[in-house]
């Protein structure tokens, strides 16, 4: 009998066993789910996209660009900065309600100038490529553009097969360039015999004038209104390295304040103002803007 009832208890003592183990299974896998739960509530959302409001808020809009850079921007007679750009920029400022502010910036720290706040955008013939897709926010183009070779039109070179052994002139940092360094232009860059930097184009014209450089490498919307303004002896080649277009250069992430500023364009295209401003810089609407 004795025997009987320790089996018993022993079986009994198994079965709370079996039961409180289960019970705390049951409670962890609760637990567990809790917990996971609660993560992924807690993981962040994304930012709230300010860039609209942070312009704004303190009523100013920083346009970082080149200051020797015509017709796109530039300094006046009286040292004033103007230019195709420099009116455009104005009347969208008008139509978002801020002040434009226009701030010279070295062209080859202009992604620097824009991450740290010291400029909102930069706004000065700023050509699309595949790296500024990447690491900015861009607006939508607005003008067409083509990279083109200047030489004096007594050089003898006519094509850009015909810089084999010469000395080419670029500005640091521009999408001349860019375009240059690429793959896709490495063999044209081999036949060089020199590449000459400068920090602007105005600098690189002037060394195209002594004879130092045989070509200067630059935007050919520039180079066109450069040449007929000063009345230099230049031409530009008709050959091109690439065919691009202009946009504006935001923050990366900085959506709103890109928005904006497209919906400002397309609403001083449809008032006529955009062509009011291009046909003073350039006698006649070039902009593709829609």
């Amino acid at each position: 009998m004795k025997k009987k009832m320790l089996v018993f208890l022993l079986s009994l003592g198994m079965v709370f066993g079996l039961v409180a183990c289960g019970t705390k299974a049951a409670e962890q896998e609760t637990a567990n789910k809790a917990e996971k739960d609660t993560k992924i509530e807690e993981i962040p959302k994304s930012e709230e996209d300010t860039s609209l409001t942070y312009i704004q808020d303190k009523g100013k809009f920083i346009l970082g660009l080149d200051d020797a850079f015509p017709p796109m921007g530039f300094r006046d007679d009286q040292n004033n900065i103007v230019g195709f750009d420099i009116d455009l920029a104005q009347a969208v400022c008008e139509k978002l309600g801020v002040e434009l502010v226009l701030q010279p910036i070295d062209w080859a720290a202009k992604e620097q100038e824009l991450a740290t706040k010291n400029i909102d955008a930069i706004w000065n013939g700023f050509s699309v490529t595949e790296e500024r897709l990447a690491n900015l926010t861009m607006s939508d183009p607005y003008m067409e553009n083509s990279i083109s070779l200047v030489v004096r039109k007594d050089s003898g070179i006519a094509a850009m097969a015909d810089m084999a052994g010469k000395k080419l002139a670029v500005q640091s940092g521009s999408s001349a360039q860019e375009a240059l360094d690429s793959e896709k232009n490495k063999e044209f860059k081999d036949t060089l015999g020199k590449i000459n930097e400068f920090a602007s184009y105005v600098t690189a014209l002037m060394d195209l004038e002594t004879g130092n450089s045989d070509a200067v490498l630059m935007d050919s919307v520039v180079a066109n209104y450069m040449i007929n303004e000063a009345g230099k002896d230049f031409t530009v080649l008709k050959d091109s390295l690439v065919a691009e277009e202009y946009a504006i250069g935001f923050r990366k992430g900085d959506e709103a304040l890109r928005d904006a500023v497209n919906n400002a364009l397309k609403e001083l295209k449809a008032e006529g103002k955009v062509e009011e401003i291009a046909t003073k810089w350039f006698g006649s609407d070039i902009t593709i803007i829609k």
